[in-house]
């Protein structure tokens, strides 16, 4: 089996937490939902020898573990100063940038108490990744964010839009 292959594999393992992760309105199960999967993304971008999505990437993982316990303002300014950082000693062009920005985005959300915050940042995080994904030529991967990016959207739709139309 390739690494590209295996990698592959393992995102497509991934598709399977980020669909469940918003398809919960509990921001801890989001969360943890997110950790699954960052597990499995890091190590697809380590086959494919993308470092500063690969360091964004156990960043996010790491981000995802401790905001289950803490939405402390204090610790996203952390986490958007190491994805900075990180990107830094990895750079590598465009894709670097891309992927820096969807890690603030996500670190933004990751961070958030209003679980309909977390979602709409979430969104324009994993538009990032998509286009970052696409640059760097993992078709799984930009499967996965188009698919989270929709399971987020009918989440927010469940949850928020149709909740208030009723209403």
């Amino acid at each position: 089996m390739t690494p590209f292959f295996l990698s592959q594999v393992l995102v497509a393992v991934a598709i399977c937490f980020d669909l469940m992760s918003f398809q919960f309105k509990d921001r801890r199960k989001i969360v943890t939902c997110l950790f699954f999967a960052g597990t499995l993304i890091s190590s697809h971008f380590i086959l494919l020898e993308q470092w500063t999505a690969a360091s964004l990437m156990v960043i996010a993982t790491i981000r995802y573990l401790v905001s289950v316990f803490s939405t402390s303002p204090k610790l996203k300014y952390l986490f958007c100063t190491a994805s900075v950082i990180s990107t830094v000693v990895t750079y590598s062009g465009l894709a670097s940038v891309i992927s820096c920005f969807a890690s603030i985005f996500q670190s933004i959300a990751a961070f958030n108490k209003d679980d309909r915050r977390l979602r709409e940042f979430m969104i324009v995080g994993t538009a990032l990744w998509l286009i970052h994904n696409y640059v760097v030529g993992s078709p799984t991967a930009v499967l996965m964010e188009v698919l989270f990016i929709f399971s987020n959207l009918i989440g927010y739709y469940r949850y928020y839009y149709k909740s208030s139309v009723a209403v």
